[in-house]
């Protein structure tokens, strides 16, 4: 049995810690989510030599262990309990050749901690053009340390480290800082009352409750003869430590560290002033946006469109090989269905997080996050929400899995919850459609189509909901968040193919084999029950139909008998059922069916609708002159007019119809209950509004 090497990869934000892992793992990763909690939790394994594999574990970035969020929380959970299954052997702290003084303070604070630590400088390609040098040995002297000097982007010094892991043992465990020098007092009476604790990890718990209230722990017993410090008293011994440690840094970094400020080059000055610009910053994001929703639209259409006809193409290849039966229909009309319901949306996400992965390897995504932080601020969320509700705008899926660089638990929760508002590519077909038969096909002056602003505004409609939901939970949610907002600006880089190719595989993985299950699932239910029925009218639609209409062609007669059949079926019923409660928004039992099979996607509201309405065709054309001679049986008038038309967009603009979207939220946050929260809400809100328009315009 192979020797498993417990490894832990830990580091500050943007140092190249995730291209480290990547470079150590490949694509050998699990990603999922720590026990209870919703942040991320990525795995890996590595082979070292023959017979010596390390599972190495990439732990959120942090920039200390004074804890102040949940991701932090979870690096310092970690390191403090040597019981945890995933408790590391030793700690790889990585970081930025760049930034080598603010790095060194997390990892002498992790090299106390009594684990076997490995430096890692990363960048060392940058060293040159930024006239940088080191003595490695004089550093790993001064800091009682190995160290691995590597540059992630060009693959170098990645043998070295896994050698220097694979010896382990040998590192030294001294501490690089005594915590008695700082305040002798206060930590020799602590030592005194728990003699056998180590002094560091000690001052962890202590401070880790003062920084970061949300942890619930075991109280510790305290000796009588132990003072109690109070929270400032605390803080401000915390502010001392964190001085002492940098002046030992400093001293460590003037023997081992020069830079020749001549010889160092660079445009990030210039780039930062043009690209966060109080007017330019936002055009050129505006800019940016538009190429990319342009270029995920027209990109993945092509795919998508293979997709779908591969797709049909083995549902009915399927039917003609295989004997026909209700098992053969399932397979055919349930299951095929069902999965390329699926993978048709992996182009659309694949190309979204391929750009994500690109704005975020460059740099340029953090300068987008300080942009619009100003703007968000005022609504209850920062910058980092940005980028969740802007992806929305394509799907709601990867715009949900996007909220997990939200440090803050509230912001990222609230932006969940109000990421669906944003108008998604699944509403475009029933927009469209809808939008076609109730809005007239004029212009205003020749320029501006009444039908276009129509679908424009239904945009901004659903981005100004989204903003004014988050305004009020802000509000509602009591939950308890810091107000303020810090980001680190990275230097520009090209980004690395390897680590974008992963990101975008992991991603795209994660929703099909995530929130796959469950459309699956929700395809084969809506199936069953469009195809069976409870009663004799069902089981002899056909003669009942050829008895009512015996002068019908065969083709005409085909598409009564399916629309007969779809009425008396379980879901036939469950339309008229329902009609009671959609009648007052101007709806009949049909769009009602539509509805309830929606629910699995937005976008079903169409292909169901044509189904209802006994179209053979898929053709738009054809769809679009059935709906409009639809009667209303009640007013005896078109049943899509303007008011049933405008309450129908407004019911599609703020519904939950989509089975993905809470099957994600829910994976997001570990509960049914915000999925729960998220569904009754949306779905009371549209229909309250969809009720109030309809009354208004009929």
């Amino acid at each position: 049995m192979a020797k498993q090497i417990k490894v832990s990869l830990i580091g500050n934000p943007n140092t190249g810690k995730t291209s480290v892992f990547n470079l150590l793992t490949g694509l050998n990763q699990q990603v999922g989510n720590y026990p209870g909690i919703t942040v991320e939790k990525k795995e890996g394994v590595c082979k070292l030599s023959r017979g010596v594999k390390a599972h190495i574990m990439d732990l959120p970035g942090t920039y200390s262990l004074n804890a102040s969020s949940l991701d932090e929380n979870v690096v310092i959970e970690l390191l403090l309990n040597k019981k945890d299954k995933d408790y590391p052997d030793v700690a790889v702290v990585v970081s930025d050749v760049e930034n080598l003084k603010r790095n060194l303070l997390l990892f002498t604070q992790i090299k106390d901690l009594d684990i076997p630590t490995i430096l890692v400088i990363n960048m060392a390609d940058r060293m040159r053009r930024k006239g940088i040098s080191l003595d490695i040995p004089l550093l790993e002297k001064e800091l009682n340390t190995k160290i691995a000097l590597i540059s992630a982007r060009k693959g170098e010094g990645i043998d070295e480290l896994k050698k220097l892991i694979e010896s382990y043992t040998s590192l030294s465990k001294t501490p690089c800082f005594d915590a008695l020098s700082f305040a002798p007092d206060y930590f020799g009476r602590l030592q005194k009352a728990f003699p056998d604790q180590s002094l560091y990890k000690l001052w962890l718990i202590i401070t880790q409750d003062v920084n970061f209230r949300k942890v619930d722990k075991q109280e510790i017993v305290v000796s009588p003869d132990f003072k109690v410090k109070s929270e400032s008293e605390l803080k401000r011994l915390q502010q001392k430590e964190t001085i002492k440690r940098y002046q030992f840094i400093n001293n460590v970094l003037k023997k081992g560290l020069t830079v020749d400020e001549k010889a160092a080059t660079g445009i990030r000055a210039k780039m930062d002033r043009i690209l966060t610009h109080k007017f330019w910053g936002y055009f050129i994001f505006l800019a940016i946006l538009l190429l990319i929703f342009q270029a995920i639209y027209d990109w993945s259409s092509y795919p998508m469109d293979i997709i779908d006809e591969a797709f049909a193409w083995l549902s009915e290849i399927t039917k003609a090989s295989l004997p026909s039966g209700p098992f053969v229909d399932l397979i055919t009309e349930g299951i095929i269905p069902g999965l390329g319901g699926i993978v048709i949306f992996i182009p659309q996400i694949a190309f979204l997080f391929l750009f994500i992965s690109i704005l975020e390897e460059s740099g340029y995504m953090s300068r987008v996050v300080f942009l619009m932080d100003r703007v968000m601020r005022r609504f209850g969320l920062s910058g980092k929400s940005v980028v969740p509700l802007v992806s929305g705008t394509a799907c709601a899926i990867p715009a949900v899995m996007a909220t997990r660089n939200i440090e803050d638990w509230k912001e990222r929760l609230i932006t969940i919850l109000v990421v669906p508002f944003t108008t998604c590519s699944a509403r475009l077909p029933v927009y469209l459609i809808i939008i076609s038969l109730v809005i007239p096909d004029e212009k205003i002056g020749w320029i501006f189509g009444y039908q276009s602003l129509t679908l424009m505004l239904l945009y901004f409609l659903g981005f100004g909901t989204a903003v004014g939901s988050a305004w009020l939970l802000n509000r509602i949610l009591k939950i308890k968040s810091k107000s303020y907002f810090v980001i680190e600006m990275p230097g520009y880089k090209v980004p690395l193919f390897k680590n974008v190719a992963i990101n975008v595989i992991e991603k795209t993985k994660a929703f099909v084999f995530g929130a796959g299950k469950i459309i699956l699932a929700i395809s084969i239910i809506l199936w069953v029950l469009a195809s069976f029925g409870p009663n004799e009218n069902f089981s002899n639609a056909e003669e009942i139909v050829t008895e009512l209409h015996p002068n019908l062609s065969q083709e005409e007669l085909d598409n009564k008998i399916v629309s007969y059949k779809l009425e008396y079926s379980f879901i036939g019923y469950a339309g008229k059922a329902i009609e009671p409660v959609v009648a007052p928004l101007g709806y009949d039992w049909k769009i009602g069916i539509g509805i309830i099979s929606s629910f699995a996607a937005r976008e079903v509201f169409v292909g169901t609708l044509a189904t209802i309405y006994s179209v053979g065709s898929d053709e738009e054309e054809t769809i679009k002159n059935r709906m409009a001679a639809e009667v209303n049986q009640v007013t005896g008038g078109p049943l899509f007019n303007l008011a049933s038309g405008i309450s129908l967009l407004l019911f599609y603009a703020f519904a939950m119809q989509c089975m993905s979207t809470l099957a994600i939220v829910k994976r997001e946050t570990n509960s049914w209950k915000w999925p729960m929260v998220q569904l009754v809400f949306m779905s009371i809100f549209a229909y309250s509004v969809a009720l109030i328009v309809y009354q208004i315009l009929k």
